[in-house]
């Protein structure tokens, strides 16, 4: 797709672009994903954010084994490894460094991140449980984190800024959810993985550029015809799913399966909510980022995005799941034993897990146990 050319073009002339606006006086904010930083701040504060969802490269975890026991998730210890490394083009042109806390293998990122380099780092924590005092503990951390950004910037973020800011990426969210929504047909419009590479690119694009992109790609994908793609429906769900770490998807679709919904808790931003554009602005960010949206494995109770993953087999129809985490994620390991069974019982199809430490002689074997998974749902 030209479209998808395009924002190829835009990412890979966007350090370029960095620089230009650095020059200019602009801030750059780099935050780990997770979905627990609003960006509307971000931009409200004239800032330009910028995720670092970077992944799928071992080498770089040999040399966050000098900083980090290997008993840290993997794509944690790959960010260590970027950050500590001063190789990184993106880690190397942030102004600030914001890192939502949300388990001990962020913290990890954070504490070694602030120990060994000169990144000034912004952490602020995320509970574990939905509660109302919970609710405010999170804004009371988002709202530290828009005194920060002011101080950074030297822009106030009035709530015209701020209104406007969340109007464009609720817009951005919405085009997300309908081009995500498409594939619930059996004729599927857009492969995962282009799917995956748009929601990648809307963590580093510019959002006015970005939203143009998905204007013209809804576009595109609402008339023209494709043919039903064979082969069983997939769900793919996990831990994290990285920039680079696009080798589950590359050996499912070589073994015929078709993957038709996603759901990651970092790496995809969650697209399914907006935010409420009216009334306390910081509330309903709130309320959008924490208390609204499907929480990770590491929430309690745990049973919410369990629930989420049923519905989205059910609505898109999907043959079979197969859960990719990234080695000592213990809380999406714990949920993967538990789950096949609730899955089997409800929606009546399998579940395969398979595990990552982006190793490159787990290929094969994770090419022979894709395939036979795939053949199995097809008998």
């Amino acid at each position: 797709m030209k479209i998808l050319d395009r924002l190829s073009t835009h990412l890979q002339n966007k350090l370029v672009d960095l620089m230009r606006a650095k020059t200019e006086g602009r801030k750059i904010i780099g935050y780990t994903p997770g979905g627990y930083l609003p960006e509307e701040l971000v931009l409200a504060s004239g800032a330009i954010p910028i995720c670092l969802v970077r992944g799928g490269d071992h080498s770089v975890l040999e040399l966050a084994g000098a900083y980090i026991c290997r008993w840290i998730d993997t794509f944690c210890r790959a960010q260590i490894g970027y950050g500590v490394s001063g190789d990184d083009p993106y880690y190397s042109i942030i102004d600030l460094l914001v890192i939502p806390i949300t388990d001990n293998h962020i913290r990890a990122i954070s504490d070694v991140l602030d120990y060994n380099t000169d990144l000034e780092i912004f952490p602020f924590g995320v509970p574990h449980m939905k509660e109302e005092s919970t609710l405010q503990y999170y804004r009371y951390g988002i709202t530290t984190l828009k005194e920060k950004l002011e101080e950074v910037t030297g822009v106030e973020i009035t709530e015209a800024k701020l209104r406007d800011a969340i109007a464009l990426c609720n817009h951005e969210r919405e085009l997300l959810r309908e081009i995500s929504l498409m594939r619930r047909a059996q004729q599927v419009p857009i492969r995962s993985k282009d799917f995956i590479s748009v929601c990648h690119g809307s963590h580093l694009a510019d959002k006015y550029f970005m939203v143009e992109i998905l204007e013209s790609l809804s576009k595109e994908l609402k008339e023209q015809a494709f043919m039903p793609q064979k082969g069983p429906r997939i769900l793919l769900t996990g831990s994290t799913l990285a920039v680079g770490d696009y080798r589950v998807l590359d050996l499912i679709e070589a073994s015929g399966g078709v993957v038709v919904i996603e759901d990651f808790a970092e790496g995809i931003s969650p697209y399914w909510l907006s935010v409420e554009p009216d009334g306390d602005l910081m509330q309903s960010l709130a309320e959008c980022y924490f208390m609204k949206r499907i929480p990770p494995a590491w929430f309690r109770p745990g049973r919410e995005r369990l629930d989420f993953l049923i519905k989205l087999a059910k609505d898109f129809k999907v043959d079979g799941v197969i859960w990719y985490q990234l080695m000592y994620r213990e809380s999406y390991k714990t949920e993967s034993y538990y789950f096949p069974k609730r899955l089997k019982e409800e929606v009546g199809v399998p579940m395969h897990t398979l595990e990552s430490d982006y190793g490159p002689s787990e290929t094969e074997p994770l090419r022979t146990r894709i395939e036979t998974f795939i053949e199995t749902i097809r008998r």
